[in-house]
């Protein structure tokens, strides 16, 4: 039988509708690269490693596909140009419509130019961590060994989003 989920993808937004940004994300997520087996809230944040007029939505998918991680990272970036990010800055970080990236897919360990699974900034993220605990509170950080919770234990009070309430599904 075949091993549905434990792929985890991170949604983020920090531009225009931001809830609108991350249900279509969802849509298009599901049309295009598999089923969603689980979501968590969203979650607000400031930017991270850089300044902006508005937080971030944040929020966690769980993903049930059939494409390997170097299809499904294709299919993700190929989304957000689809919904109109434009990248202006060839490297570091700005306001973005709409981020995906692959945080974890089944535990793979995979570093290349294309891809590096597990995200390699997952660990330092509240923003992530938190809502991927909500979906999956045994997860394990597959190059550390290091579970979920002592992860979120280690995050500095800086790091500790806020859930987002009133935000509909």
């Amino acid at each position: 039988m075949k091993k549905r989920g434990g792929i985890y993808i991170g949604i983020g937004t920090n531009m225009g509708n931001r809830l609108e940004n991350i249900n279509r994300a969802y849509e298009h997520i599901a049309a295009l690269a598999g089923s969603i087996v689980s979501k968590s809230a969203v979650y607000v944040s400031p930017p991270w490693g850089f300044e902006a007029d508005q937080d971030f939505y944040n929020t966690v998918a769980e993903l049930d596909t059939d494409l390997d991680p170097v299809q499904l990272i294709t299919v993700l970036k190929s989304i957000e140009v689809r919904m109109g990010r434009v990248k202006t800055r060839e490297q570091g970080y700005e306001s973005r419509l709409i981020d995906l990236d692959i945080l974890d897919f089944r535990g793979e360990i995979r570093v290349s130019d294309t891809l590096q699974l597990p995200h390699p900034s997952l660990h330092l993220r509240g923003f992530v961590l938190y809502p991927l605990r909500e979906i999956c509170p045994l997860w394990v950080h597959p190059v550390s060994g290091k579970k979920i919770g002592d992860l979120i234990g280690a995050l500095g009070a800086s790091e500790i989003p806020d859930k987002l309430a009133n935000a509909n599904d």
